[in-house]
């Protein structure tokens, strides 16, 4: 059975579903595709902390599903801005669980994973699946998984 790694950028995931389908994605659907006939080994979830009840009870459900929700507090600048991402954190991870499954998934469309991708297909020879929503998706992300599956149907609740 192949040992599976999955990393799910929460927010990215988020507002592009929201953007393209005015839906959400199905956590419960992503989870019984991506792992059937696969052990996982590592899941998680990284999301931003806003500290509100409605979060809250999100982030139980990614647990319930599987997931280790890593949070990192929301931020809110002087100038209005705001910053919350994980590409760094879920980088670090990638890098450092990647060797010890057979297969990595990574849901986000962030182009900014393209080179971590590349790593590690290149640094110890795992095939990458890539979850997104294709149209925003970046190509150089499309191009640099072992397999692309788009967001969109099944993989997405009701409204």
């Amino acid at each position: 059975m192949e040992k599976l790694l999955i990393l799910v950028d929460v927010q990215n995931v988020y507002y592009t579903t929201r953007q393209v389908f005015k839906r959400n994605f199905d956590y419960n659907q992503f989870w019984a595709q991506a792992t059937h006939n696969r052990e996982v080994t590592k899941a998680f979830a990284y999301a931003i902390d806003r500290g509100d009840q409605k979060q809250y009870e999100f982030q139980n459900i990614l647990r319930a599903i599987g997931f280790d929700v890593k949070l990192k507090p929301f931020i809110q600048r002087s100038d209005g801005s705001a910053k919350g991402d994980w590409d760094v954190g879920i980088t670090v991870d990638a890098l450092e669980y990647a060797q010890d499954v057979d297969v990595v998934v990574l849901v986000s469309g962030d182009g900014d994973f393209d080179l971590l991708v590349d790593k590690i297909r290149s640094r110890y020879n795992k095939p990458v699946e890539v979850y997104g929503v294709k149209s925003l998706t970046a190509n150089s992300l499309i191009q640099s998984a072992s397999v692309f599956v788009p967001i969109e149907g099944d993989l997405l609740l009701n409204r």
